[in-house]
């Protein structure tokens, strides 16, 4: 199957948009696009900025956490590592 890659925003948003944890976010974006298209594997990886570390108590204004789940192909570690290292230039 082929989506348009506007999909995954929308997808993001669905369920960015309810008060959840960013770790349940990473779960609930893998597992929905691994039952809409049933690839070999999926590979979530949620980098974020928290308003409660920015402005409340410790108040750290760069404080960046990231989240990530893997899925089939993805939990071999050579394509695990090859992933995340294309996508390490675009992480802070």
């Amino acid at each position: 199957k082929i989506v348009g890659l506007s999909k995954i925003p929308r997808v993001v948003d669905v369920f960015a948009r309810r008060l959840q944890v960013q770790e349940r976010l990473t779960h609930e974006i893998l597992n929905c696009v691994q039952n809409a298209l049933q690839p070999l594997g999926t590979a979530v990886v949620i980098e974020a900025q928290h308003l409660c570390m920015m402005m409340r108590g410790v108040q750290k204004q760069n404080s960046v956490t990231t989240t990530s789940a893997f899925t089939g192909e993805f939990r071999n570690v050579e394509t695990r590592g090859e992933f995340l290292n294309l996508i390490s230039a675009n992480l802070s």
